[in-house]
């Protein structure tokens, strides 16, 4: 039987500061083969060698993956400064024009650190440059030394609203996650519903309210060990059977039950 595709949003890196490639985390395929059921394909993210409608007629769903660049302040109408680190804006031309479209459609995606952040300035939000700078909030970055287990470790929890899409999904009201990421939403976008915050009251877990398919995004990392995670597991299973339903010519939404 043939598997949806589903496109992963690639990143740019420099190997040996000489060699531009387009790359994206195995783990990443390892999740949307292995859990998904789907059949993973990188995206050079770059308006130069790929259009938004040519990745919307090619692809039955997307993985908007994480990366060391942030989405650049103007896209939500702030200044740049050094607190919002770097950024990649071949990538922003791609994804947020993409990320409406598919809500526009309700052709399914699923967003993952800085895609949980691009969901939400696609959709008109803005975010915090610096999430540990803010009263009362923790440091979520990544730790800087250790191994991928260490620096991926489950490091604190992430309560849903009872009932909501996250906790029905997963089967748990508070779960525990990793954290690496230094940004964070500040004024949520249009339509966007914050159904699952960290203990500090970060937001960690968003949907678009009324949108037609899969638009599940998380501030954590689930591709990380998501076969045998059981929080990461059914988000993956859950977008794969969304790609599925695209494929099969019908839109569906966070729940076949929803």
């Amino acid at each position: 039987m043939k598997r949806p595709i589903v496109g992963i949003i690639g990143n740019q890196y420099t190997i040996d500061d000489r060699y531009p490639v387009h790359a994206s985390g195995t783990m990443n395929s390892v999740a949307l083969s292995c859990v998904a059921g789907c059949m993973p394909l990188i995206i050079p993210s770059d308006p130069d060698f790929v259009s938004v409608d040519e990745l919307l007629q090619t692809c039955d769903g997307f993985l908007l993956t994480g990366g060391r660049p942030n989405v650049h302040p103007q896209e939500y109408g702030e200044p740049e400064t050094e607190a919002h680190g770097t950024f990649d804006r071949a990538r922003d031309q791609i994804t947020l024009p993409l990320i409406r479209a598919c809500v526009e459609r309700g052709q399914p995606f699923l967003g993952l650190c800085r895609g949980f952040q691009e969901l939400n300035v696609a959709m008109g939000g803005t975010l915090h440059p610096e999430i540990r700078d803010l009263p009362g909030r923790e440091n979520h970055r990544m730790p800087p030394d250790g191994t991928l287990e260490e620096q991926f470790a489950l490091r604190h929890r992430v309560a849903f609203t009872p009932q909501g899409v996250f906790h029905r999904l997963i089967g748990a009201e508070r779960v525990m996650t990793n954290t690496l990421h230094g940004q964070g939403i500040c004024q949520p976008g249009q339509g966007i519903v914050i159904d699952g915050r960290a203990e500090d009251g970060t937001p960690e877990a968003i949907y678009v309210a009324g949108a037609k398919g899969f638009t599940l995004s998380v501030q954590w990392h689930p591709e990380y060990n998501a076969a045998s995670d059981p929080v990461s597991r059914p988000l993956f299973e859950g977008f794969g059977d969304a790609a599925r339903a695209w494929a099969r010519g019908q839109a569906e939404g966070h729940l076949k039950s929803a």
